[in-house]
């Protein structure tokens, strides 16, 4: 199965997702939330810089639990249509 090819929209909405992971891990290390989360320090390192745009629904959901953030906020924030130049809300954790 050959995978399309990312819009920059889709892109733009990876890095926005990884900003707003990396917003809401604050202080808390990258091993940390990932050991807490149950997945590689890698995998978050990728999401977190949207060399991974697109998660899966379940690696989304442990990230979200063990940073304390809801899926609905998450959703929500990335949702939007942010221009390059703009910069995503701070979650509440």
């Amino acid at each position: 199965m050959v995978r399309t090819p990312l819009s920059p929209w889709e892109r733009q909405r990876g890095e926005l997702f990884g900003t707003l992971l990396r917003q809401a891990r604050a202080d808390r290390s990258m091993v940390e939330v990932a050991a807490a989360a149950g997945v590689s320090a890698e995998t978050l390192r990728k999401i977190e810089t949207g060399r991974a745009p697109t998660p899966s629904f379940f690696t989304v959901a442990a990230l979200a639990t063990a940073l304390g953030v809801s899926l609905d906020e998450l959703a929500a924030a990335c949702a939007q249509e942010a221009g390059p130049e703009e910069q995503p809300q701070p979650l509440s954790a």
